[in-house]
């Protein structure tokens, strides 16, 4: 069994300072977007790519995808006003045969091969499974005024990332409640978790940040020169 893959590719430049899609920003000498699409490519589990953007970024986007030389299809599908009906939109898209489904934000273009296929693994025996890790730091709680409220056990925290996986039936029928409901939510996770149904963690490596700000350019590129 082979698993579909969904890349968020609407990023927002804002807190990059740039104006337009960070996604199109250089780092190490290519668009953030192409290392994505490397480690997505390498992973032979993954059949099939759709990359769920916004008009104004699609030529600059299938520059990206020619360059890579794809050997497997890789799809434009256009996003929604917010990732939540981005990523229906891309469900919707999504091939006949799609059983299982990895989301994947574009930004966290550091993704290793090798977590892409312990997420589809995952999927592949029915479960659905978020990329994470531990948080390390001591987080605060704290309210409009800035006054910390509350300092939460860090000993059961951890911080979410992407890819994460599910079986596509059951993501369909989560964003079909969502809908209905009005939920609006941050990432796929938070869907099952309002219907109760379990999402299980996978642990990965600190390199798999999500580029946000100038700084996480410069770690970027730093990790990407250290793997040669």
């Amino acid at each position: 069994m082979f698993v579909h893959l969904l890349i968020a590719a609407a990023g927002s430049g804002r807190r990059m300072g740039a104006d337009g899609n960070k996604l199109l920003l250089e780092v190490a000498g290519r668009p953030v977007l192409a290392w994505t699409l490397e480690a997505a490519l390498a992973s032979p589990v993954i059949r099939w790519i759709g990359i769920v953007g916004q008009p104004v970024d699609a030529e600059p986007i299938a520059a990206i995808v020619a360059a890579a030389q794809p050997d497997r299809p890789v799809e434009w599908i256009l996003g929604g006003d917010t990732r939540q009906e981005s990523v229906s939109r891309g469900l919707a898209a999504l091939p006949a045969d799609a059983d299982g489904v990895l989301i994947h934000d574009g930004a966290r273009c550091l993704v290793e091969p090798e977590l892409l296929e312990r997420c589809a693994a995952a999927v592949q025996a029915g479960q659905a499974v978020i990329a994470a890790t531990p948080v390390t730091d001591t987080i605060k709680q704290v309210d409009g005024a800035g006054t910390i409220t509350a300092t939460p056990d860090r000993a059961g925290l951890w911080a979410a990332q992407t890819p994460q996986g599910f079986p596509v039936e059951r993501l369909r029928q989560a964003h079909s409640r969502a809908e209905a409901e009005g939920w609006s939510v941050t990432d796929d996770a938070a869907l099952f978790e309002l219907l109760g149904w379990p999402v299980q963690v996978l642990q990965a490596p600190p390199s798999n940040i999500k580029l946000t700000t100038p700084f996480d350019l410069t770690i970027a590129a730093a990790v990407l020169a250290a793997r040669g």
